[in-house]
């Protein structure tokens, strides 16, 4: 006796891609109304989303966690065809894009951090002296 293996659906309801997603509804609707994601209507002007937006939501959660903005995913994103599901070396190429932003930000905050601890240090915390709030001089 075969087994019969379950129907997966070809198209997902914007709760069902909510809960799988982690995002609420109304993000969806956003990121669609940014051009980020589609979805196709159904006969009752409903929005279903093909699998692969999951994915897509996926990256955009993660460029968001490290500070990416919607506009640069926008872009990264509309180099693809529509509807195309990345695959793990498309990833890695779109990622690499962001990476030296991402390291740019690092040393930036690592270079903050180190100038606020000589700034505790020193206890000046003035606006018009502090080479933390007021590097260069610039409003004394």
């Amino acid at each position: 006796m075969e087994k019969k293996l379950p129907r997966i659906k070809a198209l997902l309801t914007p709760g069902e891609v909510a809960k799988r997603s982690g995002v609420a509804v109304s993000a969806l609707h956003f990121y669609e109304s940014k051009g980020l994601i589609t979805s196709i209507r159904n006969s009752g002007n409903q929005r279903r989303y093909k699998r692969d937006v999951l994915r897509y939501v996926a990256i955009i959660k993660i460029a968001q966690r490290i500070g990416i903005p919607l506009a640069t995913i926008g872009e990264a994103f509309g180099v693809l065809p529509e509807g195309h599901t990345l695959s793990a070396k498309e990833w890695k190429q779109l990622s690499s894009q962001w990476r030296e932003e991402l390291d740019r930000r690092i040393h930036t905050l690592v270079a903050l951090r180190d100038e606020l601890d000589g700034c505790i240090g020193c206890g000046c915390l003035s606006r018009s002296d502090c080479p933390l709030r007021n590097p260069g001089d610039r409003l004394g």
